[in-house]
């Protein structure tokens, strides 16, 4: 139902009526203390998608960011220039 790089990739797939097909429920993973984090600073007109290209090689595993900080709302992230935002490793 999803690309393999969605975070949704996952989750079982439901049917609703029969007919609606739809992801079920994901919950956002608390990851352990041994996971590899950088701390990055935030900085002013930082976005989290140019963040993602950089450090994970790809804008749209944004979502991994979010993760790592067990946020839901992406842009709370890089709302504050000095913010600090942990960024885990790419997962192969």
């Amino acid at each position: 139902m999803f690309d393999r790089t969605s975070r949704y990739a996952s989750l079982p797939a439901k049917t609703y009526r029969g007919t609606i097909q739809y992801a079920g429920r994901r919950v956002v993973p608390r990851l352990s203390g041994a996971t590899p984090y950088v701390r990055y600073v935030v900085m002013q007109g930082d976005r989290l998608d140019t963040i993602a290209a950089r450090y994970l090689g790809d804008p749209a595993q944004f979502w991994r960011i979010c993760d790592s900080n067990e946020v839901i709302v992406p842009a709370d992230l890089v709302r504050e220039p000095g913010g600090v935002v942990l960024i885990s490793g790419p997962q192969r």
